[in-house]
């Protein structure tokens, strides 16, 4: 097997190599983030019980397929300003900073309360990233980032409200 060297896999771009180094490793800690996301949230989505029991599980259905399909263009964005990103489950868990969630049974309210808190943190994490970008003046990322942030708040809005008590 013919394995690529780094400077092979180097999208031009007219960013500064070191500022866009410094977004990969930002943008990459909430791709890991995002994954681990999704992955709770389909574990959720499989394992809720309970009186909601349906509309827990397309809400989380619905919120899993939206942070899937926001990796893709996560990682595009690494690619496109030059960089490399996760490339396996282990790259991820070394990265990432939300909590996985292996317990048996989880409570139905926990499972918004916990999703919710998560979603929140991502957000934080996007923050994070969007200081980055713009001082790379990646207008690009930038902008893009403000379209995953306003995703990640509207989940946890959604998983808030849904959690609410009456």
């Amino acid at each position: 097997m013919t394995t690529a060297s780094p400077e092979q896999l180097r999208t031009p771009t007219d960013l500064d190599t070191g500022a866009t180094a410094a977004l990969a490793d930002r943008l990459n800690a909430t791709l890991a983030d995002s994954f681990a996301l999704y992955l709770k949230t389909k574990n959720f989505h499989w394992h809720v019980s309970g009186p909601y029991f349906r509309d827990y599980h397309l809400l989380f259905d619905e919120q899993a397929a939206q942070i899937l399909l926001s990796t893709d263009a996560i990682a595009e964005r690494v690619r496109k300003t030059g960089n490399t990103t996760v490339r396996s489950i282990g790259d991820i868990a070394r990265r990432q900073t939300l909590s996985d969630n292996d317990a048996d049974l989880v409570d139905a309210r926990d499972m918004l309360a916990e999703l919710s808190a998560d979603n929140l943190d991502l957000v934080a994490s996007l923050r994070a990233a969007k200081a980055v970008a713009e001082d790379a003046r990646d207008n690009g990322t930038s902008g893009l980032i403000d379209t995953w942030t306003d995703e990640a708040e509207q989940r946890a809005w959604f998983l808030f409200e849904t959690g609410r008590s009456a």
